[in-house]
């Protein structure tokens, strides 16, 4: 069982950042994608950032250029600095860890999630 726990979220106003945090514990073998997303009231679930274990990383349209996904693997965290924030980014942010056993199964946690409020 791995356990996620993130931090950082609150209420800031257009134009300013936040850094939100993921930290992963628990029976960890191999964590390999870590990723953002983010769910608005009324609407689905979004893919916000990705990150593979080599670093390579992957963002939605809507926040490129603006937000950076970043990991530290030797502490299974995950982090996600988000800069020119704009109301429409307002969520509840979620951290995504993709895990994979010593026997070779994976599975996709959550975390509980944290909200990132933008005021106009």
């Amino acid at each position: 069982q791995v356990q996620l726990v993130e931090s950082g979220g609150g209420l800031v106003q257009a134009g300013g950042s936040l850094r939100l945090s993921c930290a992963a514990s628990g029976s960890i073998f191999r964590i390999n994608t870590l990723g953002w997303y983010r769910q608005a009231p009324g609407k689905q679930r979004e893919l916000v950032a990705d990150i593979y274990r080599s670093g390579g990383a992957v963002y939605a349209d809507s926040v490129k250029g603006r937000f950076t996904i970043s990991r530290d693997n030797a502490k299974n965290a995950v982090y996600l600095q988000m800069n020119s924030l704009k109301p429409e980014d307002t969520a509840v942010y979620y951290c995504n860890a993709d895990h994979t056993r010593a026997d070779g199964y994976s599975f996709r946690y959550w975390g509980q999630g944290t909200q990132v409020t933008v005021s106009s």
